[in-house]
């Protein structure tokens, strides 16, 4: 299975018609916030034990919507939503030509990407990154290799994240996304198909194939893993910059079970692949994956607080980086018709895009191997 983690990482395969190949499937989700034409609720907090008055977030949206019985349930609760609604869809607001423009777009840079970074007959710039990385660390080896790679992009992806604030203000969210994408999504792609080329290879560590039972336990937990999709990846013409790219802080959905979503399907990611691969490789990409997400936890909550403040501090409040620890322990209250906030477009689209890459495997091991690396 390919790494669910790349966030802005698999917009192509997936999504035939929209042609992603940067983030797994789904069609652009607009954002709902909460609003309230009432006073502010009242919200009973657990740690500190007594009420405090917490003021709806302002958050900028497409349009404004009226109060849905997501937001009444959760009143009723006594949470009141201050963030955005994650996976919300509605067909009735997409615009054609925006989604014409994310086609082109999307194409075009996946076209030029491909050119230059990987086909036999561009310059071959993915071998020479792959050739610049081995003489850095003095090996071919595949586990010290690949191992490299997924620091190399981990340093570009996180570093560049954390430039964000600063670039926008120059360049604009926009061009800033471009860039972005430019830089991580070629590396990503070098990550993924090295992976795919060498993931059997070194040293085998252990052999459980024999296990009964263990293939399904291992695809049930890769399988759930894409489940725990941060929710900004559903936002797709924000990713390709049709839309101006935000900085959203959601608070409904898989951010109910744990804050940082996309650290968790990472672990579960990784613990599956590397149980039933069990390879040096294996190990050496789990580590260095798992390395990156725990590093993400502090910096995106980082970067949400510098950017919301308050606001992302009553959310951080109510949630967990362990899932189900605030729900637990009382800090998050989940409405009655929770599991509603699954049961939308997007996450259809994720569990037919992830039983369609399982199926897709030799193919992708054939594409990969066309590189040669």
């Amino acid at each position: 299975m390919i790494f669910p983690n790349m966030k802005d990482v698999i917009l192509l395969s997936m999504l035939g018609a929209a042609e992603a190949a940067f983030i797994p499937t789904s069609l652009h989700y607009p954002v709902r916030t909460a609003t309230s034409t009432t006073t502010p609720a009242l919200f009973i907090s657990p740690i500190i034990n007594q009420q405090q008055v917490i003021t709806p977030r302002k958050t900028p949206s497409r349009q404004s919507r009226s109060s849905s019985s997501l937001l009444s349930t959760s009143i009723d609760n006594q949470q009141e939503l201050i963030g955005d609604d994650a996976a919300y869809f509605d067909l009735s607001e997409q615009q054609l030509d925006k989604w014409v423009k994310f086609s082109a777009a999307t194409g075009t840079v996946l076209a030029a990407v491909s050119y230059i970074w990987f086909l036999p007959m561009g310059p071959h710039v993915g071998d020479s990154f792959l050739n610049a990385v081995q003489s850095t660390i003095g090996t071919t080896d595949p586990a010290l290799t690949v191992f490299s790679m997924l620091a190399f992009f981990a340093i570009a992806h996180s570093g560049l994240a954390g430039l964000r604030p600063y670039a926008e203000e120059i360049v604009g969210a926009r061009a800033w996304r471009v860039v972005f994408a430019v830089v991580s999504l070629p590396l990503a792609l070098s990550c993924i198909s090295y992976f795919i080329n060498h993931c059997h290879e070194g040293t085998q560590l252990w052999d459980l194939h024999g296990v009964p039972g263990l293939h399904a336990a291992c695809w049930i937990t890769d399988f759930i893993s894409f489940l725990f999709l941060y929710p900004s990846t559903f936002n797709l013409l924000e990713i390709a910059a049709i839309e101006k790219p935000q900085l959203h802080l959601w608070e409904t959905g898989v951010i109910r079970i744990t804050r940082h979503p996309q650290a968790v399907g990472q672990v579960l990611w990784c613990l599956a692949h590397t149980l039933w691969l069990g390879t040096s490789v294996t190990l050496a990409a789990s580590t260095m994956l798992v390395a990156h997400h725990s590093y993400s936890v502090w910096h995106g909550d980082r970067r949400l607080k510098d950017k919301h403040g308050e606001a992302f501090e009553m959310i951080k409040e109510r949630t967990s980086v362990v899932p189900f620890a605030a729900i637990i322990d009382g800090r998050q209250q989940l409405p009655e018709d929770y599991y509603k906030e699954f049961l939308r477009g997007p996450y259809a689209l994720v569990v037919g895009g992830t039983i369609a890459a399982y199926f897709a495997h030799p193919y992708m091991m054939a594409g990969a191997a066309l590189l040669k690396w």
